[in-house]
């Protein structure tokens, strides 16, 4: 996933920066609410019963987005497009990690580690570029 952000135009919502539409910003949103709620962590039945509940649109959650803020909802987000458009890309960030031994999904903290390791290989590359002899000598 690409993440294309103005430094001097950044969101102070994390789930602004990552997500596209408001809609899976607030999907992703309730969902690291809900995992954090269970200890950090769901197992495989607990994300499938999320993602079904979500699915037939019984999900009942409190907004805080504007029109919605403090009323509580009925949610629906389709449950392929959950796992494709929600589950994969933070997966993939590093915002979630699933351990295939243990069959769960857990809120990681990797995307942090990645974006310090992506910082330093930019740091990396810029004082390769600056010791570099100039063409002229």
């Amino acid at each position: 996933m690409v993440i294309l952000f103005d430094r001097f135009n950044l969101p102070e919502d994390i789930y602004e920066i990552i997500f596209a539409t408001k809609q899976q910003k607030i999907v992703a949103k309730l969902l690291i609410q809900n995992m954090a709620a269970k200890g950090g962590e769901f197992n495989k039945t607990e994300m499938s019963f999320f993602a079904t509940t979500l699915h037939e649109g019984e999900l009942i959650a409190e907004i805080d987005e504007p029109p919605f803020k403090g009323k509580k909802v009925k949610l629906s987000y389709n449950k392929r497009q959950f796992y494709d458009r929600i589950i994969t890309p933070m997966k993939s960030m590093g915002l979630i990690y699933y351990d295939l031994y243990k069959k769960t999904y857990k809120i990681s903290d990797r995307l942090n580690k990645e974006l310090i390791r992506i910082g330093l290989l930019w740091v990396q590359e810029v004082r390769k570029q600056l010791n570099m002899p100039s063409q002229d000598e």
